[in-house]
């Protein structure tokens, strides 16, 4: 087995060393056998936010569908292909997999629409983002360590490996150095925890873990959420040869992915036509939903075994782990994957943004906010100590903001009822 040297120059024999492992609260020896990864991992799986993504919407709506997918199962099934990944490239598996279930824990209610509306209102405090959001639930919000010496919140209290991991954007608003991205990875006022996280780090650069939980949310999100649009009706994928749906799928590839070029997003809509089980027809039979389960799984395991494949030809046969490698995605894999994210948003995404249920989404989001910033009395007792301990109206309004966002869809919507009438009234 490879040996690694860590930041300390500490010998290790799995790539990590005691620099990955620290904590930003120490906390004393534990009994239990279990390593520190391991417990990171425990730490997510058993956590509120996590709970909470149960009702809050992937592509298909909670309630809309018993089979379609939430962002939990969303979140389960992205830990489960990273953690294959992880074996197979060598790095930690509860490392991947503590990131891969935080993920998705910053998203606020309704998904996207929910952040669109909460990044507008926080505009002037530094906004608001989900990934963001994610690193602020893990190191401050998430009830589980509170730091004997000061009395504040260090939320679950991760190591640093598990948090530099679960930071896709490891930089402020801003501050992409991509240059292409709104995205960003920490608000400023948890930037002492993101500094702490980040000692020792490449300026901008993702730890290979980072990057393996990237590309399993990106193939469990391509796979899945198509499989949820043909289950749900939304799309035929024997449709997918008519030129018109192809020029629709094209143009929003070119959308995700700058530069694709028509030639190569019709190959690859070719390759994924040709895999087996391509289920043209589907009727909702236990036979049509065994072939479209047999297709997800031959597609993951398409899509995973083309980047190990490739990060090994790059790397060696080493052990790889944080710094020691990039993850490498070959083009004809990035333009699959993209091509069936393209097929959900043509199909589902698009069309249900014009739909008034999702323009009310807006209204209760919005709503909630401006009734919590005249009424802060009515805010949990987490929240309200944090507003109430703020400095000043950018605080409060964070506070506010952090309340809102940690609603499920269903939450939102009873608040809302509570004071605004009925769900019905809200969804017309």
């Amino acid at each position: 087995m490879a040996r690694h040297v860590d930041e300390q120059g500490r010998r290790t024999e799995d790539g990590y060393g005691d620099h990955d492992r620290e904590r930003l609260v120490g906390e004393p020896p534990k009994s239990s056998a279990r390593g520190d990864f391991s417990r990171d991992r425990a730490r997510v799986l058993h956590s509120s936010a996590l709970r909470r993504l149960g009702a809050k919407t992937q592509v298909v709506g909670p309630g809309d569908d018993d089979f379609a997918r939430t962002r939990l199962t969303h979140s389960l099934e992205v830990a489960q292909v990273g953690r294959e990944l992880a074996d197979s490239l060598g790095c930690d598996p509860d490392v991947v997999d503590t990131a891969c279930l935080a993920h998705d824990l910053g998203h606020p209610p309704f998904g996207h629409r929910g952040e669109a509306v909460l990044a507008g209102i926080a505009a002037d405090i530094g906004g608001f983002e989900g990934n963001a959001q994610t690193l602020r639930l893990l190191t401050r919000l998430e009830p589980k360590v509170i730091d004997p010496a000061t009395g504040v919140p260090a939320g679950l209290n991760l190591t640093r490996a598990s948090l530099d991991a679960s930071t896709k954007y490891p930089w402020a608003a801003g501050e992409d150095p991509r240059g292409r991205s709104g995205k960003f990875g920490h608000y400023a006022s948890d930037a002492p925890a993101f500094a702490w996280l980040r000692t020792g780090a490449p300026s901008g650069r993702l730890c290979l873990e980072a990057q393996v939980m990237d590309l399993a949310d990106d193939i469990a999100y391509s796979v899945h959420d198509v499989e949820d649009a043909v289950v749900a009706r939304r799309v035929d994928l024997g449709d997918l040869a008519e030129p018109a749906h192809r020029a629709a799928v094209t143009a929003a590839v070119r959308a995700y992915l700058p530069g694709a070029q028509d030639d190569e997003v019709a190959d690859a809509l070719d390759a994924l036509a040709a895999e087996r089980g391509w289920v043209r027809g589907f009727d909702g039979s236990r036979g049509a939903l065994a072939a479209l389960k047999d297709l997800t799984s031959q597609l993951i395991g398409r899509f995973a075994r083309a980047a190990t494949a490739a990060t090994r030809e790059a790397a060696g046969r080493e052990r790889l782990a944080r710094y020691a490698a990039d993850l490498v995605v070959p083009r004809t894999t990035l333009v699959e994957i993209t091509a069936l994210k393209a097929v959900a948003s043509v199909f589902v995404m698009v069309p249900r943004e014009s739909t008034p249920v999702y323009g009310r989404q807006h209204d209760v989001v919005a709503g909630l906010v401006a009734e919590l910033v005249a009424h802060p009395d009515r805010l949990e007792v987490p929240f309200a100590d944090d507003h109430a301990g703020a400095d000043d109206d950018a605080g409060r309004l964070r506070a506010v903001v952090d309340q809102v966002a940690s609603l499920t869809d269903s939450s939102a919507l009873a608040w809302w009822a509570a004071v605004n009438g009925p769900p019905a009234a809200v969804l017309g």
